[in-house]
Formats: structure tokens, C-alpha cells, sequence
């Protein structure tokens, strides 16, 4: 039977299966159980448990529910990883959102390169451009925390009372509550990516 190129191998027949054996596998390994033992408390042979885990075979409701009571868990809890929306976000060289943030008015160009749906926290990265239109915009301040990586250029960038030499291949990581932002702009065109995340519900703009 023909796969889904986008399920690791997995074909949609049977991904109910192998997500309910991912989940049953890794709660006995959380327990430091055995298979025997699991197979033991669930009435199942360990020949069957070893199936269940594989996605191998198809189980009934009430070898579900045996396994789930073997295992001390709710029999949702062996669907959760078939249910859990997987987002993937696919962004072609130079298709990134155009977006407007505090540092446009300043000349800074965001593009957004992809986001998060759903979930507790949001990562939002961005491929941000200055040249020599851009003015100097070093008071930025938000919730959560940034990654940036120069690609391009050389600039001076302050975080708090520090300032940071960097060129191409420089990162830094930090807390976005304190103030920070590019200081002086060295060599332009400057490229780098920035990867802001925070707890959903809170604005970084």
C-alpha cells in the first residue's frame, strides 16, 4: 500500500495504531515496566503488547482499556498523540510575511518567516533587514525572550548596560524584558534573524 510522503513511513491506514503503541510504550517505560509485566496486569501475551507497541495490530476497546488500567491512566491519555494538531510552517527564500513592528518606523524591514497555531507559547521568527536607511533604534522591550543570529553586516547591539560586537555567525540569547535593540550600525547591509518567543496572550509589538 502506497505511504503518505509526509508521515515518516507511516501510512494514514494505520497511524491510529502506532499512535496509541507510541503512547502505551513510553507510559510503561516512564513506569520502568517491563513488557512482561505490562502484559501481565493488561491479561495480553507480551507477543501482543510487543504488537500493540509497534502499531502492529489493531486492538479492541477492552484490550484499550485493559492496557490503560495496566498502565494506571485514562484510556484518552493512549489517543493524545493521534489527536495533538502537528503544525509545520514552510516559508520559500524571500516569501516571508512583510510585517510592521515598532522598528519599522525607524527603517528596520521584519519578514516574518513563520508562526505557531495554538499551544501556550509562540515563537515567532522573523528575517529582519537594515541598510542605509535605517536609522539607529536601540530601545526595544518585551515579554518573553529573543534569539538573534547575524547572517550579514556587523553592528553594535545592546542588551541592558552590555553592548555586543557582532559579526556574521554571531548570536545572542536573552531576556526581552530589559531593553535592547541594535546601538550602532557597523558594516550595512546588516541581516539577522530574530526568534522571539513568549507566553500566548502577550504582545511583543
Amino acid at each position: 500500500m502506497p505511504q503518505n510522503p509526509h508521515s515518516n513511513g507511516v501510512s494514514l491506514d494505520n497511524s491510529l495504531e502506532v499512535a496509541i503503541g507510541r503512547q502505551a510504550r513510553a507510559f510503561r517505560k516512564n513506569l520502568g515496566m517491563t513488557v512482561v509485566e505490562v502484559a501481565r496486569l493488561a491479561n495480553l501475551s507480551p507477543g501482543m503488547l510487543s504488537k500493540i507497541e509497534h502499531g502492529q495490530t489493531s486492538p479492541s476497546l477492552s484490550t484499550i482499556q485493559n492496557l490503560a488500567r495496566a498502565l494506571n491512566i485514562p484510556v484518552t491519555a493512549l489517543f493524545r498523540q493521534f489527536e495533538e494538531e502537528r503544525d509545520a510552517s514552510f516559508v520559500k527564500a524571500g516569501e516571508g510575511i512583510e510585517i510592521e513592528r515598532r522598528g519599522t518606523r525607524a527603517g528596520h524591514q521584519y519578514r516574518l518567516l513563520g508562526h505557531t497555531v495554538g499551544g501556550s507559547v509562540t515563537v515567532e521568527p522573523y528575517l529582519i533587514t537594515l541598510t542605509e536607511k535605517s536609522d539607529v533604534f536601540p530601545i526595544f522591550q518585551h515579554h518573553g525572550v529573543e534569539f538573534i543570529h547575524l547572517l550579514e553586516g556587523a553592528l553594535e547591539y545592546r542588551h541592558g548596560d552590555q553592548v555586543y560586537a557582532m559579526a556574521p555567525g554571531d548570536s545572542l540569547f536573552f531576556d526581552a524584558d530589559a531593553p535592547h535593540g541594535p546601538e550602532t550600525l557597523k558594516k550595512l547591509p546588516i541581516r539577522f534573524l530574530s526568534i522571539i518567543s513568549y507566553p500566548n496572550g502577550e504582545d511583543t509589538k
